[in-house]
């Protein structure tokens, strides 16, 4: 499988809740919503594959905006502990 390692500043794929309801996907640093649905579940999973793909971090957010879970896939710095 190729991966398609993203440039700076795109280092994650956010699953966030949306105006109006539902759920969207978005990589850190753009606007641009790539994917909508009403359930989280089908949005998350859509976004933890693109986050591997992609060999990025892959940020949950709950409903009230707080970061739920995160997830990374590949490109960690050396620095960063666990």
């Amino acid at each position: 499988m190729a991966h398609d390692r993203l440039p700076s500043p795109y280092s994650g794929d956010w699953t966030v809740p949306l105006d109006g309801g539902g759920w969207g996907n978005h990589f850190e640093g753009s606007p641009r919503v790539m994917d909508r649905a009403s359930r989280k579940a089908d949005v998350q999973k859509q976004g933890r594959e693109r986050a591997r793909k992609h060999m990025v971090e892959h940020i949950v957010q709950k409903q009230d905006g707080t970061i739920g879970e995160r997830n990374s896939y590949g490109g960690d710095s050396p620095r960063r502990p666990g």
